[in-house]
């Protein structure tokens, strides 16, 4: 070992340590951290702040408004590059680090990597309590920076500069894991991201982590070639484990060889293309028909890359055959033995070829082709219907809206949503044509995602047209990032869907007797309720304060037209529509447990009771 040293802050140490880092699979080689996301504030404009200035020529800096958008910026980021290369967000003290709660709770959920370098109260403690600092009575070392334990897949205070050389490694090691990524916090005190310390010339040089496709079990993979020969009606749900992987490819062979359908969550959408003749599109309460109904009678459900969500199983009600059995393929054996599973802990393209390699030979009985293919038909119809249904002179619903980009897209597009009424929407009727197409982050479904996401996407894949589609709540929760996209000049699509107030939680506080309770954008009336006017919010006035070229199409014809112009655009543009709020997407096909009040005195919710104990009834726990 060289006794060769560089004397360095910590905070330069770190930043010179990241900028060393790489990811490598099937021999290519990524940066795993691309570059580094920062507010600044009295606890990291002198540590991290100055050592980013000096080692500027190794680090990207982006200037980001929020810090929470920061984070998801950086998970977007992350998706899209397969998990294989990711950033690192750094905060002051305080305020600025615990808003990067959600959306380290949002990486960590949805299993994809983002470093986060909050700053940290003095560790010698010379003047407590400092500005912004939380004074625990009996426990001095505890900060505000605690509150991200819970949601990191690794986490660690570097109290003195020597303590970065064991866990600056093993935060990487963690980030670089696919069974392990999410989350990773290194909380860095102010006074020690300021301390010099003589670092090991080691610890700079050039250290690749090599991302491992572990293969199945020999045992294992005969036992799941087994269950799938013995299935009548095996059905695999794909998860966005597939996509992760890059496994599109081999999940494609695996259908192809052997006929079995393939449903999808809504992270796995686009595992197979919409027209591939094994694809009956998303499965679970925001499912489709035919998927659900495939669901229903599956004797055989083989998850790939799936956590199995309440959405995906309809809250326990979907898998109703009285001898269903799962088979679970998964880098987690956490996921893999879910539902007293057969496992199959692999990497999903690994797995995925063993187990078409050991299935030479086999298809699934030709009925049962021909019945999920005519389901298949039915729905494309239904789809068809619901996307070009409507007078092109008219106020656009938000269906229409749907459909009129999917006329306008490309196969490289990608569209980002999270959370409102989209979702379902999405999920039923979106017609994925390329395999990172459909970016829906539904593990955390949090409000204010897409913005700064497509972003972190735009960044990630220079040239390739990105669309964050997000109703009137969602962009007055976050819309920070505009601010970055015009900044950076990252031609971002802005999709504004204003239906004046919260429509999706609407039309579920209707169903569970709630009565749209707090849910519309409307002033007060005089009986102290939200049911008066609309309110005079003007969210395109808004965007174009930001910097965003804003389009105000009225029709659906004039819709189209603004979504091509915006398509084409250079720069970052906003398409903001008012929308008829009337629903006019196909219903839910499965159940979803929102709990409902046992004892009520208004009829909507003694009404929503009975519904929802009729349908609790067809839950089932697979042991």
């Amino acid at each position: 070992m060289s006794t060769r040293v560089h004397r360095l802050t910590t905070a330069q140490a770190l930043v010179r340590f990241l900028a060393a880092q790489y990811t490598e699979r099937d021999g290519v080689r990524h940066r795993l951290i691309a570059g580094t996301w920062g507010i600044f504030g009295h606890g990291n404009v002198a540590g991290i702040g100055q050592a980013l200035v000096e080692y500027a020529d190794v680090m990207p800096y982006h200037q980001g408004r929020s810090e929470q958008a920061m984070v998801h910026a950086a998970v977007g980021y992350a998706r899209h590059l397969d998990r294989l290369s990711a950033q690192a967000v750094t905060t002051s003290i305080g305020p600025g680090a615990t808003n990067l709660v959600t959306g380290a709770a949002l990486a960590t959920v949805n299993r994809l990597p983002v470093l986060l370098l909050p700053g940290d109260y003095f560790a010698a403690h010379p003047a407590d309590p400092l500005l912004q600092q939380l004074e625990h009575p009996v426990a001095a070392d505890v900060s505000v920076n605690d509150t991200l334990r819970p949601v990191s897949r690794y986490f660690d205070r570097i109290t003195r500069p020597e303590a970065l050389l064991g866990s600056a490694p093993s935060a990487m090691r963690v980030l670089a894991d696919p069974a392990e990524t999410g989350a990773v916090t290194l909380a860095l005190p102010q006074d020690v991201q300021a301390q010099a310390f003589d670092w090991p010339a080691e610890f700079f040089a050039d250290r690749v982590w090599r991302v491992r496709r572990p293969a199945p079990d020999p045992a294992e993979l005969a036992d799941a070639a087994g269950a799938i020969r013995a299935a009548a009606r095996p059905l695999i749900v794909a998860g966005g484990g597939v996509h992760h992987s890059r496994a599109e490819d081999a999940l494609r062979a695996l259908a192809d060889a052997t006929g079995v359908p393939v449903a999808c969550t809504q992270a796995g959408k686009g595992a197979l293309r919409h027209d591939h003749p094994a694809d009956v599109g998303g499965v679970g309460h925001t499912g489709t028909a035919v998927a659900d109904a495939l669901a229903r009678a599956a004797d055989l459900v083989i998850g790939v890359g799936t956590r199995y969500s309440d959405f995906t199983t309809a809250s326990g009600t979907l898998f109703q055959h009285p001898r269903v059995r799962f088979l679970n393929l998964n880098i987690t054996a956490f996921d893999a033995h879910k539902l007293a599973a057969r496992t199959l802990v692999c990497d999903a393209r690994t797995g995925l070829e063993a187990l078409t390699e050991a299935l030479g030979g086999h298809r699934v009985d030709g009925a049962y082709t021909a019945e999920y293919r005519a389901g298949k038909e039915r729905w494309e119809r239904v789809v068809q219907a619901a996307l070009r249904a409507g007078d092109d002179s008219a106020v656009p619903t938000q269906t229409q809206v749907i459909g009129a980009l999917d006329q306008v897209v490309g196969e490289p597009d990608v569209v980002i949503n999270a959370a409102g009424s989209l979702p379902g929407d999405l999920h039923k009727l979106w017609r994925a044509r390329s395999r990172r197409q459909y970016h829906l982050e539904y593990g955390y479904s949090c409000m204010g995602y897409e913005i700064p996401a497509a972003v972190g996407v735009q960044q990630a894949a220079p040239g390739t047209p990105v669309w964050a589609l997000v109703g009137d709540g969602t962009y007055l929760m976050n819309p920070t990032e505009i601010v970055t996209a015009v900044q950076e000049n990252l031609p971002v699509k802005l999709v504004v869907l204003q239906n004046h107030g919260y429509a999706s939680i609407g039309g579920l506080s209707e169903s569970v007797g709630a009565e749209r309770f707090g849910t519309a954008y409307r002033y007060r009336a005089a009986d102290g309720s939200f049911t008066g006017d609309p309110l005079p919010v003007d969210l395109a006035a808004n965007a174009a304060s930001l910097g965003m070229a804003v389009l105000r199409p009225r029709t659906v014809a004039e819709l189209r037209a603004a979504l091509a112009t915006a398509r084409a655009a250079n720069r970052p543009t906003c398409v903001y529509v008012e929308t008829d709020p009337a629903p006019t997407a196909p219903p839910a096909e499965a159940w979803w447990d929102v709990p409902v009040a046992e004892v009520a005195a208004r009829p909507a919710a003694a009404e929503a009771r009975a519904v929802y104990e009729r349908a609790a009834a067809g839950r089932r726990r697979h042991l």
